[in-house]
């Protein structure tokens, strides 16, 4: 079945611009990233019985305690993500529901999306094929434990919150690659370490509230 792209009432492209002017308002200016929420069917990335809030900029339910990150967050993570150029090999960590995914698939040349929950990958791999994103490689594993055999990376984005980084992450940066994530249990903090020759730079944004990081997979 095709999906409905353009949608309706509360998905309406109308509704859409609504976000992103919103999202112009809170600071986020990268034009390849506004067009690119502007024009991706966030509603097809949940259920039909949420999809009504698909434009809403607000942290959305996907089940299995996981939820679809606000589109402010999702903006200021891609935003950061393309500050320094567009990467070529970007390594997703905790994609979800996919909608994340489908953001970098039309700003970056080739993802590596990673997801532990597999009824969650199924849903987000049919999406994305049914969209005609072909850039994108998922794997069903725990990317908290394992290095990637892609690895290694220009960009890594985590989409889940781990008390502290983990060295997996940065071992699979290339130089002057970065990672983008969420850190800290009760209070967390968004991130950006940038590999500079055997240092790692950190900057510290803003706060974030996100799913902690979590080991193993589900089936």
């Amino acid at each position: 079945m095709k999906p409905d792209i353009g949608g309706i009432g509360m998905t309406s492209q109308r509704t859409r611009e609504r976000l992103v002017q919103r999202l112009i308002d809170q600071g986020v200016s990268n034009i390849s990233v506004l067009n690119a929420i502007r024009t991706t069917p966030r509603h097809l990335f949940l259920d039909e019985a949420m999809s009504h809030r698909a434009y809403e900029d607000t942290a959305l339910p996907i089940g299995f305690n996981q939820t679809l990150s606000q589109p402010y967050i999702v903006a200021r993570m891609t935003e950061l993500l393309l500050r320094d150029g567009r990467p070529e090999k970007v390594l997703e960590i905790g994609s979800g529901s996919g909608y994340q995914t489908a953001l970098l698939a039309q700003l970056v040349d080739q993802v590596y999306a990673v997801e532990r929950i597999k009824p969650l990958l199924d849903k987000s791999r049919k999406i994305l094929r049914q969209l005609k994103y072909r850039n994108v490689m998922f794997q069903h594993s725990d990317g908290s434990l394992e290095r990637h055999s892609y690895a290694p990376f220009d960009a890594i984005l985590c989409a889940a919150a781990p008390v502290s980084i983990p060295d997996v992450f940065l071992e699979q940066l290339m130089p002057d690659g970065r990672l983008i994530l969420p850190v800290g249990k009760e209070s967390q903090v968004l991130k950006m370490i940038t590999r500079k020759a055997d240092e790692f730079v950190t900057e510290t944004f803003e706060t974030v509230r996100f799913v902690p990081l979590c080991k193993g997979t589900v089936r």
